[in-house]
């Protein structure tokens, strides 16, 4: 199975159940506890909008009053500018309160769901993270939580004005003449037959094909940049560059089919929204209706003033129609990850009885009818070291990765001291079982940070007494600030620098279950032999389970798997394994015949390997 593939699988496998109640189930789910402030929004909105139009009455009314044959009444004029002038005060007053609430209430929105996102991604399975890509769940955390602000700033308010301000000037201009207001309503209406266009199947397919290339493009940079030693080192930055150019290109298709999809139904909106053609439609209207004798001449003003104030909601609501529908992708991203199903925990967790792990008829797959393990029996004592040994795709991983609870087994079970790990605490758990992999990723913090990450109070003294142990103290004390560094700003470390500073972590959390996944793979043999030799003089009575590719680490364990095809197929010490000349000696031969450092080719003699 390939590095892909695993990923795809882990991705079907993960149970996408109904989330907590705090995560909710739908865009009011999550936003239902901000109710109260999303209510403050729209009515401190409603009474802005409203009073936005009194400008506008006003200037309706002193036209009608100043085109009168009647004589002027100099104190109405002023009392008519004076209540416009008010509703301008009232509506720039009202609309800030609702904005700054908005804005408020967008911050405070943002907060909550990234707090929810980090506390989820806290609690949901180990591996379930390890099959999605980096650029993914920073996108989910980042831009897709960011994309949310039109949604809680900027939507409540024009939805309000883009319905309120029509509301209120169509009863006003019904009070005038009903015909003309049908007619100032041709713009609106025909707005409202070319909306649903834009959310066509189609065009929601095309703009999840954008997000999707968008996606990859980000993946595909950050794979390149996070790979690029390594590229330029074997001579594979043509392939990379490739891999990125095809993202974009990719990216630039989806984004040609979106807007070419869009266009025509954006221009249209355009057009029938925009003030020339409003103004022509009341125009050809009034015309009519005037020389028909049934309007006087007069009345026409308050249509051409509002039946602008009509539009003008509805079009400043379809600029943002596209953000309002990335919020709304974006949420739905969001919802996605708050609603994976976290690690069960059990209601009345049991203390483990010692360290000796037992796994019984442990079965697993990442999809249902593809089985990774299948049928393993396996008993780890206190005090030994196991290592798994098989060709690449026999489970080696999979298995390591159900002590620390990455997953749980489809059937069977992996007991700790005696007890089902689904019936431990997660607390008890990792206070019981340390893990170091190959794939280690160290924090943006100081180095003494992050080897005392699972012992925060732990002294400086314990951190380099484990750092020691793990034989990364005295390149420590190289870096700039020694202990104080900050990993990746101070210093940039090797993969074997990386690997020790983890080792030294697992150290430090002194961890009577130790897993390692070739935890020395990427040390040279000499520091290799010393950090064996650490964790043997640490071993005690600890329960150590190593993936083995180095014939060195293999001869220094207690008990050697055999996996092929997710079963073990032998099971014994080294020197038994390697005298029935079955597959652990053919695996021994053709290490064996590989190696050209004398320090990793240790020899049979007698019945013990050195």
């Amino acid at each position: 199975m390939t590095t892909t593939d695993l990923a795809e699988a882990r991705e079907r496998s993960t149970p996408i159940s109904g989330a907590d109640s705090a995560t909710g189930q739908s865009v009011a789910g999550l936003l239902r506890p901000y109710l109260g402030s999303f209510a403050a929004v729209v009515i401190l909105q409603v009474i802005g909008a409203v009073a936005g139009l009194a400008p506008l009455l006003a200037v309706v009314e002193l036209g009608r009053t100043l085109l009168s044959p009647n004589p002027i009444d100099h104190g109405h004029v002023w009392i008519v500018v004076i209540a416009g002038a008010v509703g301008l005060f009232v509506r720039l007053l009202f609309t800030a309160g609702s904005s700054g609430v908005g804005h408020l209430l967008d911050g405070r929105v943002e907060l909550s769901f990234r707090r929810k996102l980090a506390a989820r991604l806290g609690r949901v399975p180990i591996g379930w993270l390890a099959g999605r890509r980096t650029g993914e769940l920073a996108k989910v955390v980042g831009e897709d939580v960011s994309a949310v602000h039109p949604l809680i700033a900027h939507v409540p308010g024009e939805f309000v004005s883009a319905f309120v301000v029509p509301l209120v000037s169509l009863i006003y201009l019904f009070t005038i003449d009903w015909r003309l207001t049908l007619i100032t309503m041709i713009p609106i209406a025909l707005s409202v037959a070319l909306i649903p266009l834009m959310m066509t199947p189609k065009r929601q397919r095309e703009q999840v094909d954008l997000d999707a290339a968008m996606g990859q493009i980000s993946n595909a940079a950050i794979e390149f940049v996070q790979g690029i030693a390594v590229v330029k080192a074997f001579g594979g930055g043509e392939r990379a560059h490739r891999e990125f150019r095809t993202a974009t290109n990719d990216f630039t298709d989806s984004f040609l089919r979106w807007v070419l999809g869009l266009a025509g139904i954006a221009a249209g909106l355009a057009l029938v929204l925009s003030p020339p053609f409003v103004l022509l439609v009341v125009l050809i209207g009034g015309t009519v209706v005037i020389t028909n004798g049934s309007l006087a001449p007069a009345d026409l003003l308050p249509f051409l003033l509002l039946g602008l104030g009509l539009t003008a909601p509805i079009a400043a609501l379809g600029h943002g129609f596209d953000d309002l529908q990335a919020a709304r992708r974006a949420v739905g991203r969001i919802r996605d990850v708050l609603a994976v199903a976290s690690l069960p925990e059990p209601a009345r967790p049991v203390a483990p009885q010692g360290h000796r792990v037992e796994l019984r008829d442990v079965r697993f797959g990442y999809v249902a009818d593809r089985e990774v393990l299948r049928g393993i029996d396996l008993v780890l004592e206190p005090g030994t070291v196991t290592a798994i040994v098989g060709p690449s795709g026999s489970g080696k991983s999979t298995l390591v990765q159900l002590l620390p609870r990455f997953f749980d087994p489809s059937s069977g079970s992996v007991a700790l001291g005696g007890v089902d790990l689904r019936e431990l605490g997660s607390r008890e758990l990792y206070r019981t079982v340390s893990f170091v992999f190959q794939d280690v990723r160290l924090l943006r913090a100081s180095v003494a940070d992050n080897i005392a990450l699972a012992v925060p109070q732990a002294d400086l003294d314990d951190v380099v007494r484990a750092a020691r142990l793990a034989h990364i103290h005295d390149r420590i004390l190289e870096l700039p600030r020694g202990y104080e560094s900050v990993i990746g700003a101070d210093v940039e470390l090797s993969g074997g620098e990386a690997q020790r500073i983890s080792l030294a972590r697992a150290l430090l959390a002194d961890a009577p279950v130790l897993v390692l996944d070739e935890a020395t793979a990427f040390a040279e043999p000499h520091t290799e032999r010393a950090v064996r030799q650490a964790l043997s003089t640490l071993a005690g009575d600890r329960t150590i389970l190593v993936i083995a590719h180095r014939l060195a680490t293999v001869a220094d364990a207690d008990t050697v798997v055999v996996l092929e095809n997710g079963a073990i197929v032998e099971h014994g010490r080294p020197a038994e394994l390697l005298a029935r000349n079955g597959q652990f000696a053919e695996f021994w031969r053709s290490h064996r015949s590989a190696i050209t450092d004398e320090i990793e080719a240790p020899v049979l003699q007698g019945d013990e390997l050195r």
